[in-house]
């Protein structure tokens, strides 16, 4: 019996599922998802690629991997259910205060996001840990009790936990949650000595108040998702995918959904780099546009950044401080509310505005016919004759061309302007904004991003990455196979990895290295387990050791990756010359005479990689348009070629205006763009 791989990823609006068998040979389908009950969708999609593929489920023995962005959705939409945070007596104002910061300065209109849990909903209890990690005052046991009761009348459905100076000492958090679960069973409770066991008391806390915040969406459904599968027969438990580029195992996803954040749009940015290393490319901008989100990473050295701490939502400007920072090792990526089915509307100002609410699948755009009220994006890319409403999904869903017209023209009434000058002005909107998101992204990271290829993918984005792309100063957009499924094949050639860090402040001429010793054999331990859920063998796994360090006295720390185990070595002064190596590669000098401080212990541990690569079907003679339909392009409608991609030949050439049909996607090449048909089966169009 053949060898097959599954992998699903749930988006805001579709459902996107990839098969491969031991050959190569690649089934793909897209259906819309249902955020009423995700399992279904996720079953749906499951049960149209196996019968496409014409199997059953007992020949799915390779892996079954998922990948989703609906945590980062239920946090930028802030649908996520009513969630309470528990703090040390006298800290209330934590989420409000944050950590102090004015990210610029000098703007007086400067914004924050909205905190998840409000401040009528965050509640401090008497307990108190010291800094040296002593509990000075136990947990009240009575007043915990208490509150719990007041917790329950008001319907809390989850609750975080974060107490001062927890990751040293989980103690009273620990007696909290166990208060919690003696009176609130049905509760969902999140402690930040577990979740994100890390110095600083704002980022702590709110990765502990996502997580809550989070848990019960994730939880039962992948509850559901597990048993389904058993019951339809499939050989094995799902492979999650997490927000570092690695998968686990699904017991570990439920207990830490904020890990997840990044799932869906890390694996675009895995299946990006592994594009990097099939065309021989150092460096791209993995560009990923789907109904919901935008999404921009940068793939340096044909690996993605990761970062131990994170942003999610950043609302001004997408400058750093304006968004939910957590502390979850992350694929460093920055996103916005700008998909598909953002909607469109007129600002305070009078202004046309995009996102970053999204009309998702349900009811989804105008264009869907579902019952959407809402112009949004896709609305816009149909009137401008970039979608064909007869060729939507291959034909399996007919778009309202009319229904879109007729929302774009109330808003144009609004705006003063013509239907289709405002579908246009949605267009270049969006198209300002996922590009105004990538320039912060590369230059709060010192990279210049003139120059790089932009790879496009996801539903969306093929059919705006050449606007982005021209106002990136770009000179080559890139558009893989299996582009609007992409993050589903990322988690196919992505290794099971988990990435844990653990607090321990201390200076580097006063280490202890008993302490260390117990420290990093803790973090081997837990993440031996935690790979072992996602069918890992000890014997198989590799590690990599890391510190985050910084000059004693200094605010910020450098991460400093080890070639060896430090327990193996006890040595301090090898420490230090890595810490200083890397330290001198980001701010070009040395302290010499300044202790180091040690803050956390970091541990990578990575499980064997399977090679799942897809076999390009090119076509041997070049293809010609299947018909022409009228587009816009700078302000005119021109009668525009329209290719069919799966007919298009090895090397075969197309000049813009052009419209390339798959299925799942639309790639739009602009007047002044070649398109070029690559070996590996990607269209490389390059601006002439």
């Amino acid at each position: 019996m053949p060898n097959y791989a599954l992998a699903v990823d749930i988006g805001g609006t579709f459902t996107d599922v990839v098969l491969r068998d031991a050959s190569g040979q690649t089934w793909v389908d897209k259906t819309l998802t249902t955020p009423e009950s995700l399992d279904v969708g996720f079953f749906r999609a499951v049960d149209s690629i196996l019968g496409k593929a014409a199997i059953k489920s007992d020949a799915v023995t390779d892996v079954v991997v998922h990948a989703t962005t609906v945590v980062t959705n239920a946090v930028i939409e802030r649908k996520g259910p009513l969630t309470a945070l528990i703090v040390t007596e006298g800290f209330r104002d934590i989420l409000t205060i944050k950590d102090e910061h004015r990210y610029e300065m000098f703007d007086p209109q400067i914004e924050f996001p909205e905190q998840l849990v409000s401040r009528d909903m965050t509640f401090g209890v008497p307990e108190r840990v010291l800094a040296t990690g002593e509990v000075m005052t136990p947990l009240d046991k009575a007043k915990a009790a208490a509150l719990v009761d007041e917790l329950k009348a008001k319907g809390v459905v989850s609750v975080a936990i974060s107490f001062l100076n927890a990751y040293l000492n989980p103690a009273n958090e620990r007696a909290m949650r166990e208060i919690v679960q003696e009176r609130a069973p049905a509760m969902y409770v999140s402690i930040s000595s577990d979740v994100a066991p890390q110095i600083r008391e704002y980022p702590r806390t709110s990765t502990a108040v996502m997580n809550a915040y989070t848990a019960p969406i994730t939880g039962p459904y992948l509850d559901a998702l597990r048993d389904g599968l058993k019951k339809r027969g499939f050989a094995n438990d799902p492979l999650i995918m997490l927000s570092n580029g690695g998968v686990i195992g699904i017991d570990i996803a439920k207990k830490f959904p904020v890990r997840m954040v990044e799932s869906g749009p890390a694996a675009g940015a895995l299946a990006a780099a592994y594009y990097a290393e099939v065309l021989g490319l150092d460096r791209l901008l993995s560009f990923d546009m789907g109904g919901t989100t935008a999404k921009a990473c940068i793939i340096e050295d044909r690996h993605p950044l990761i970062t131990g701490d994170f942003e999610v939502d950043r609302i001004y400007r997408f400058k750093s401080g304006s968004g939910l920072p957590i502390l979850i090792p992350s694929v460093d990526m920055i996103e916005i509310g700008a998909g598909g089915g953002s909607i469109a509307s007129v600002s305070n100002l009078g202004l046309l505005k995009v996102g970053p609410q999204s009309a998702g699948s349900t009811p989804g755009p105008v264009a869907y016919g579902r019952g959407g009220q809402n112009a949004t994006v896709t609305d816009a890319d149909l009137v401008l004759g970039y979608l064909s409403a007869d060729n939507f999904l291959g034909g399996d869903m007919k778009l309202d061309l009319a229904g879109a017209e007729k929302q774009l023209a109330k808003l144009g009434e609004k705006l003063g302007t013509s239907t289709r000058d405002v579908a246009a002005g949605i267009y270049r909107v969006v198209g300002e904004s996922m590009t105004a998101a990538a320039r912060a992204h590369a230059v709060d990271r010192g990279i210049d991003y003139r120059g790089v290829p932009l790879f496009a993918f996801g539903g969306a984005g093929p059919v705006h990455a050449c606007y982005v792309a021209d106002l990136l100063e770009s000179p080559m957009v890139i558009y893989p196979p299996l582009a609007s499924v992409l993050s589903a094949f990322g988690t196919l050639v992505t290794p099971p990895r988990l990435d844990l860090s653990q607090g321990a402040l201390s200076r580097l001429s006063a280490l202890n290295w008993d302490d260390v010793d117990r420290v990093i054999t803790k973090l081997v331990a837990d993440a031996s387990a935690g790979l072992a859920s996602a069918g890992c063998k000890a014997a198989d796994l590799t590690f990599q050791f890391g510190a985050d360090l910084r000059y004693f006295g200094q605010q910020n720390e450098v991460t400093a990756w080890f070639d060896t185990d430090p327990r193996k070595k006890h040595d301090a002064t090898w420490v230090r010359s890595v810490f200083e190596d890397g330290y001198e590669k980001l701010y070009s000098l040395r302290l010499p005479n300044v202790d180091v401080e040690i803050v956390s212990w970091r541990l990578v541990a990575t499980g064997p990689l399977a090679a799942r690569d897809s076999k390009a079907a090119l076509q041997g003679s070049p293809a010609k348009p299947t018909g022409k339909r009228s587009a816009r392009f700078n302000g005119r409608d021109v009668d525009t070629p329209v290719y069919a991609r799966k007919a298009l030949a090895k090397g075969q050439a197309v000049d813009g205006p052009a419209i390339i049909e798959e299925r799942e996607t639309t790639i739009i090449i602009l007047p002044g763009w070649r398109a070029k048909v690559d070996a590996t089966g990607c269209i490389m169009a390059t601006k002439e």
